[in-house]
């Protein structure tokens, strides 16, 4: 286990951004992950948890206690059964599963961060979602100092939600069991438009395994949200907002507004009679496109949902332009955008 004092933290995080930590753990074994969440909780020491720092906003005051940077390794396949060590390069892990012929988690490739992340953000992209091959969390639970594991219902999977990010202080990920399928070389059904279009077929067919890997790939490297260190559209959290999920009331008030306008807002079904709508279609409507910004934050210059670094920017910067945006689509469609990244020290 590796400890610093007054360490940086904006390198440990894609956006580049944030003051330094008090106390910076590095961890490398679940028994040092556990060790260090206890010394902290002792000592009644703030504790803020981080692997691949790909979703988080840290203020420029850095973090006044403990963090504790999850290094741990770890990738057994045995079968179609797959147990990830939290500190698992994400994308790397999800290359591995192709190579090895398993559907599942293929249309999740080259989503920056660790393992241990995916299950508390329900990551999703392309129309696959953790949820649906994740089988048990093992975690350490802070309330009662022991190792417990959450089977699939007891995690509480919703859009980019679940029990860990409900209670973001009790719960610390060490390891994720995964469900994958034999699909003889075959991806599992394509659920997203984008990626059926790409292909030339219908949703719910399936596609080559390694096709779909390198296929999101590439959409998300025309999207800049394939980390490249040269390329400040890809300094960023990813996408900076949710798609906002309305109830029958706020859709039917959305949809005035928009036809108002003459415009035609994309529209999923979601659980509960509710609908999804498009987050960067509203950041795009309400008048901020591509590269929006004049400051040392922006928009990307490829796609509307990233905001980035342009190499110089603070968190306050940053959260200026957040602000901005999330402002000006209330005004717009009286539609109220909520951050995905989490926030620390910070808020919108």
């Amino acid at each position: 286990m590796l400890e610093e004092l007054d360490a940086p933290l904006a390198p440990l995080t894609t956006l580049r951004l944030g003051g330094p930590a008090r106390r910076l753990v590095t961890a490398h074994t679940d028994d040092e992950v556990i060790a260090a969440v206890r010394a902290a909780d002792a000592a009644g020491e703030p504790l803020l948890v981080i692997g691949g720092g790909s979703n988080l906003v840290i203020g420029d005051a850095g973090f006044p206690g403990t963090v504790l940077r999850i290094a741990t390794t770890g990738f057994d396949l045995d079968g179609t059964a797959l147990e990830l060590a939290a500190g698992e390069v994400w994308a790397d892990a999800v290359a591995r599963t192709v190579d090895a012929g398993l559907a599942g988690i293929e249309f999740l490739a080259g989503i920056p961060g660790s393992a241990g992340a995916t299950p508390v953000q329900n990551v999703g992209a392309y129309g696959q979602e953790v949820a649906r091959t994740v089988t048990e969390v093992v975690a350490y639970d802070r309330r009662s100092g022991t190792t417990v594991t959450l089977g699939n219902e007891a995690c509480a999977f919703s859009y980019r939600h679940s029990r860990f990010k409900a209670e973001p202080d009790r719960y610390v990920v060490l390891r994720v069991r995964f469900a994958l399928e034999d699909a003889g070389g075959r991806s599992t059904p394509v659920r997203y438009a984008e990626v059926a279009k790409h292909f030339g077929v219908a949703q719910d067919e399936r596609v080559g395994l390694r096709e779909a890997h390198d296929a999101v790939l590439g959409l998300r490297a025309g999207k800049g949200m394939v980390l490249d260190a040269a390329d400040h559209d890809t300094w960023s959290a990813g996408s900076f907002f949710t798609n906002p999920v309305l109830s029958a009331e706020q859709y039917a008030a959305f949809l005035a507004v928009a036809a108002g306008r003459e415009l035609t807002a994309p529209a999923y079904p979601a659980p509960d009679g509710c609908t999804k709508t498009s987050a960067a279609w509203l950041i795009d409507k309400a008048g901020f496109g591509k590269g929006y910004g004049s400051g040392p934050a922006t928009l990307s210059t490829k796609h509307t949902l990233a905001l980035t670094n342009r190499g110089a920017a603070t968190t306050e910067d940053l959260l200026a332009l957040a602000r901005e945006i999330r402002d000006g689509v209330r005004a717009a469609f009286g539609v109220e955008l909520v951050n995905e990244p989490v926030l620390v020290g910070v808020r919108l």
